[in-house]
């Protein structure tokens, strides 16, 4: 049987671990990513503070802060580490912020305790396990008929697989590359019923994304550096993020209703 999970709670416990305190996101804090991605979900999203959201892989809060401070939900969180969950509520509590935190496995678990929410989301979660339909039924399940699903991954296809496979290889491996195409998307559109909102490769041509130098070779880190010298000569330029692809965005983004 094909493992499900391609990271272990480990890996994120010690990733939450290092997280410095409060994070919240912010029109004016985004990431040049992140600044392509928050009108496209604001168009799709409602406006009525008496809504609760869940967040699935939450870790630290930083949407979850965005989404309680410009609309008003009441959010929760849902996340397997231990640590993370404990980052989440220290977050929230410096943010004023109330919120419910579920420390609990979406795929071993038993969910059916938990309430349904009005709008489930992830954002950079769905990429790190092997089965796309199971794990898209998960979030499914918690959400309300007639409730918005947000799913987003970012998109190493393209250009940027042999650039991450040369760089950062065992990150890549973290990573089902199957996700982040998306014609595979349509398949559990259909076999869901989910209407479709927006889906979409998003946030342009993301040269940061290659940072990460797990083998300092000379090669390895000349290669760095030519995409360090790309993103400060034009990372930064939003002109240019309007323009999208599978083969060099940077997202894949998803808004559905569920029927």
């Amino acid at each position: 049987m094909e493992k499900e999970e391609l990271t272990e709670k480990e890996y994120w416990d010690g990733c939450w671990g290092k997280v410095k305190l409060p994070s919240e996101l912010t029109d004016e804090n985004a990431g040049n990513v992140t600044r392509e991605l928050i009108p496209i979900i604001n168009r799709h999203i409602p406006e009525n503070e008496d809504l609760g959201i869940l967040e699935i892989g939450g870790a630290p809060g930083q949407w979850l802060a965005y989404f309680a401070k410009k609309y008003r939900y009441r959010i929760h969180a849902l996340d397997y580490s231990k640590v993370g969950c404990e980052k989440m509520r220290e977050n929230f509590d410096l943010l004023n912020l109330d919120a419910t935190i579920y420390n609990r496995d979406i795929l071993s678990d038993d969910l059916s305790d938990l309430p349904r929410f009005d709008i489930v989301y992830s954002l950079g979660f769905i990429e790190h396990f092997s089965d796309l339909d199971l794990v898209v039924e998960r979030h499914l399940a918690l959400l309300k008929d007639g409730g918005i699903l947000i799913l987003g991954v970012p998109n190493f296809l393209g250009i940027s697989e042999p650039v991450l496979r040369r760089l950062a290889p065992r990150t890549l491996s973290m990573h089902n590359l199957s996700t982040m195409d998306m014609a595979n998307w349509g398949l559990f559109e259909k076999k869901y019923q989910l209407k479709t909102l927006f889906r979409d490769y998003a946030g342009g041509f993301e040269p940061g994304n290659f940072r990460r130098c797990e083998e300092r070779t000379i090669k390895n880190l000349a290669i760095r550096y030519f995409f360090k010298l790309v993103r400060i000569s034009f990372g930064r330029i939003r002109y240019f993020r309007r323009f999208n692809s599978k083969y060099w965005s940077a997202y894949l983004l998803g808004i559905y209703q569920k029927k």
